[in-house]
């Protein structure tokens, strides 16, 4: 796809990132950039509005807008049914940044309270619960334990991630009740295009 006919909004956002990955030298910093820009991508009316006709990712998918060839961050979306329980999970080795664009979801992060030493086996403990309505972005460092829970209405999120793991590298999926851990592949990666 050209980038003429990328939704300008996004390809500033994409071109912003590139030059913070650039110059900046280490993941944690450009992931920090990276959430804030995010932040004005997320409140971009351009973007809320194009935002409007994207189509839901229930049933464990991404929309794949962009993968970088020379960096390798990714952006994706989601767009969810009112009330959606979200599944507790980690994201690996990979940073993200959550930003809300439409509706309000929560944040769940999780501590292990167990020693690690029993395989498949994971005691969590709820460690904290954020609100996020539109234009909040939220820093995920790599290997925390979260869920995203949905509001009353349909909720729309970008997310910018140091690296695409769906389909190259497992994570962690969480029982709370039975108190387990998995290894599973990430959501499907749905390619999307945000077109002005």
């Amino acid at each position: 796809m050209t980038t003429s006919t990328r939704l300008p909004a996004f390809e500033k956002f994409i071109q912003e990132l590139r030059a913070a990955w650039s110059e900046l030298p280490d993941m944690h910093a450009r992931m920090k950039k990276g959430a804030s820009l995010l932040e004005e991508l997320v409140k971009d009316p351009s973007v809320k509005d194009a935002a409007k006709s994207w189509p839901s990712t229930e049933g464990r998918k991404n929309l794949l807008f962009y993968e970088d060839p020379d960096f390798n961050f990714a952006i994706n979306g989601v767009v969810r049914v009112p009330s959606r329980k979200g599944s507790i999970h980690d994201h690996a080795h990979a940073w993200t940044a959550y930003g809300i664009l439409e509706g309000t979801e929560r944040l769940e992060r999780f501590r292990r309270a167990d020693d690690r030493s029993k395989e498949g086996y994971a005691k969590l403990e709820l460690e904290s619960v954020t609100e996020g309505n539109a234009g909040k972005v939220d820093l995920v460092p790599p290997f925390d334990i979260h869920a995203e829970q949905g509001g009353p209405t349909r909720s729309v999120a970008i997310i910018l991630r140091s690296e695409r793991v769906a389909g190259k590298i497992t994570q962690g999926s969480y029982d709370l009740e039975k108190q387990t851990i998995r290894q599973v592949d990430g959501p499907i990666q749905v390619p999307y295009e945000m077109t002005a």
